[in-house]
């Protein structure tokens, strides 16, 4: 499986920004989508997770209320709409994708990812 993830861009605080995350894949139904971001020098941190018809999404806390992560399976692409963006929100993203579908504490485990995009930069300016 193949990601690429774009999107990303410099952005002002309460800005907006809407990533995206597109597959070769073609069963990509088969697979649940997770957005998971690094800040230079630190671990990876979970951000949204969607399985593979959309019927549940999770998120961090951090981003709740926030972030929306969808999918467009016609289209075998992901979403992740950022609005009312915080410095702290300043990372790198990626998509990642799992076949299957999780519950619980594991979904927010970044090793439960199998297949991972190259990343897209999002800077948050104060």
């Amino acid at each position: 499986v193949q990601l690429q993830a774009s999107g990303g861009g410099l952005v002002q605080a309460g800005g907006s920004l809407r990533l995206s995350c597109a597959s070769s894949e073609g069963s990509f139904i088969d697979y649940s989508m997770g957005w998971i971001r690094q800040v230079p020098g630190k671990e990876r941190e979970f951000v949204a997770y969607i399985t593979p018809f959309g019927g549940t999404t999770v998120y961090a806390d951090s981003v709740k209320e926030r972030f929306t992560i969808s999918r467009d399976n016609a289209k075998n692409t992901a979403f992740l709409q950022m609005n009312n963006l915080k410095p702290e929100d300043t990372a790198v993203y990626f998509c990642a994708a799992v076949k299957g579908t999780y519950s619980g504490s594991i979904i927010r485990d970044v090793g439960l990812y199998d297949y991972w995009g190259q990343g897209t930069l999002v800077t948050v300016s104060s």
